[in-house]
């Protein structure tokens, strides 16, 4: 029988385009050399996207899975569920009882990868650096709650917040902080390409094929010096046009480990096969999926008609129907098991109702069946997205009150479309920075969100969310965060869907795979190892 590891939430804490052949690769997992990872993402180098890994632009759980393991940060999240710890650092902690003032020390004799020393003097750069080109991915939203960054010695780093953030030790371990070198990366612009400099627990070396990441290799860094141990010399990552083909690769020994982007089928199979070589490891997640509306758009701008799609969307026959046992419906942008968590637009809608839906739409005035494309990306979330949005413009139309079509794009194209307001609604998903409910709020609603949306709350934004964030303990912020999410239901500026679990699966000589996601989809490739798996 197929070994099927669950993984508790307290024990857990992408890449390339495609191969021309996938078949041709070193290091399977027959030579006990590599271990090889494989995936469905993919990157590339474009004119609307130059710089995918620049720490002061990369904002997808892809490039920052990259950068996660090649540029140190000064705290990391641990591997379970809990309060980010040092790494560069060798202390952290707020010096002031209004969490205003924020102060770390460097470990001794840290050094990037090429040899040079790291001071304080190079993390105020890197993070200076962040806030001053105001990347258009709004990345640097992250760290808008600094005022100045002081240095004392080649050691200590004092942060210095515009108003108490309580939620800014997280920010720090978070790769838009990660430390960069001053001669590779210039101070007003993004660095192009794929190259990256750091000091993290591996040095990364790129293979590109006119414009696209084909292979990407993690080899030790000999001068990390952090909190990680380093549980395998090399690894390499390779990228596969489907997860069929991605599952072939792992059943012909051409990879060892599958992540992101496994269909439901596949998932399914795995789960119930008789193969004893092959270890699915599933564990809790805090992936999202959900709906955004832009609000000026004319088929949508009447919240009366965001308002009837959330009377009749249903998120158990969705769910059901597209992804099985594997996500759960969501009816609030934070998910079950983040403190916080309040299920608003049940609370406001209910089970889907139709009659309800249509006395909204009739009393503002509106004209039915309401037209509209449903956008969603081709290539970035896994293979059952297509289906996702045909159920989605299935329950819609059914209803009679709405004339709704689908469309795909590939991801490069997608994203940018979204932020510059080409799409009426469009989905997306969302892996979290840190597990904390701020971050599934602020980076949606407040100033400078990445969706660079044109809705805008002032109580959200002036009251609500500053108030979340003077509070230390995140129980004493449920009340400010459950108005924000009452707010949202009564708007919908966007709409939750649904919140997934996560997958990996592995030859059982591999190691470590059940850290090698944690909690916030962040990928720890330090944890692998070769061996026996128990």
């Amino acid at each position: 029988m197929n070994r099927k590891t669950l993984v508790l939430a307290a024990a857990i804490g992408l890449l390339a385009p495609v191969l021309a052949g996938c078949g041709d690769t070193e290091g399977g997992s027959g030579d006990g050399d590599a271990i090889v990872v494989g995936t469905t993402d993919r990157f590339t180098v474009s004119k609307d996207e130059p710089a995918p890994v620049d720490p002061a632009y990369a904002y997808d759980v892809g490039t920052w899975n990259i950068l996660r393991q090649t540029v140190q940060t000064l705290l990391i999240q641990p591997r379970g569920d809990g309060a980010p710890v040092p790494e560069a650092a060798e202390s952290c902690g707020f010096t002031d009882s209004g969490n205003e003032r924020y102060s770390c020390t460097l470990r001794e004799g840290l050094k990037f990868s090429n040899g040079d020393p790291i001071t304080a003097a190079d993390v105020k750069y890197s993070l200076d650096r962040a806030l001053a080109i105001e990347a258009d991915s709004a990345v640097f939203a992250l760290l808008s709650s600094i005022d100045t960054i002081e240095t004392q010695g080649d050691r200590e780093v004092i942060f210095h917040l515009k108003s108490a953030d309580a939620t800014f030790p997280y920010k720090l371990s978070t790769p838009v902080a990660g430390i960069v070198p001053e001669d590779s990366y210039d101070k007003d612009k993004l660095r192009d390409g794929f190259d990256i400099d750091g000091s993290g627990p591996y040095t990364f070396e790129p293979e590109v094929k006119d414009g696209e990441l084909v292979r990407a290799t993690y080899v030790k860094n000999p001068s990390y010096k952090g909190s990680l141990k380093v549980g395998h010399d090399r690894i390499e990552m390779l990228s596969y046009e489907s997860a069929e083909a991605m599952g072939e690769a792992l059943e012909g020994n051409e990879i060892d480990i599958m992540t992101r982007g496994m269909s439901p089928e596949q998932i399914t199979k795995l789960a119930n096969d008789s193969d004893d070589t092959v270890d699915l490891v599933e564990s809790p997640g805090l992936e999202i999926r959900y709906l955004v509306f832009n609000t000026d758009a004319p088929s949508v701008e009447n919240k009366a008609v965001r308002q009837a799609m959330a009377r009749i969307i249903n998120r158990s026959e969705l769910v059901a129907k597209v992804y099985g046992s594997q996500a759960e419906p969501l009816y609030s942008l934070v998910p079950a098991t983040v403190t916080g968590h309040s299920n608003a637009f049940f609370n406001l809608y209910g089970d889907p109702d139709i009659s309800k839906a249509r006395e909204l739409l009739e009393k503002a005035g509106i004209t039915t069946p309401v037209k509209m494309t449903l956008h969603y990306t081709t290539d970035h979330y896994g293979p059952a997205t297509k289906a996702e949005f045909e159920q989605l413009s299935k329950q819609l139309n059914d209803s009679g009150l709405f004339d709704t079509d689908i469309e795909g794009a590939g991801w490069n194209t997608f994203k940018t479309a979204g932020q510059e307001g080409k799409f009426d609604v469009y989905g997306m998903g969302w892996f979290p920075d840190y597990p904390d409910a701020d971050n599934f709020l602020a980076p949606f609603l407040d100033e400078d969100n990445f969706l660079n949306s044109p809705y805008a709350n002032t109580e959200i934004r002036k009251k609500l969310i500053p108030e979340t964030r003077r509070q230390a303990d995140r129980l004493a912020a449920v009340n400010s965060m459950n108005q924000i999410q009452d707010i949202v239901a009564e708007d919908v500026p966007v709409l939750p869907l649904w919140q997934g679990k996560q997958y990996v699966a592995a030859h059982d000589n591999v190691t470590g795979t059940a850290y090698l996601l944690n909690s916030s989809s962040t990928l720890q490739l330090w944890e692998l190892g070769r061996g026996v798996s128990g």
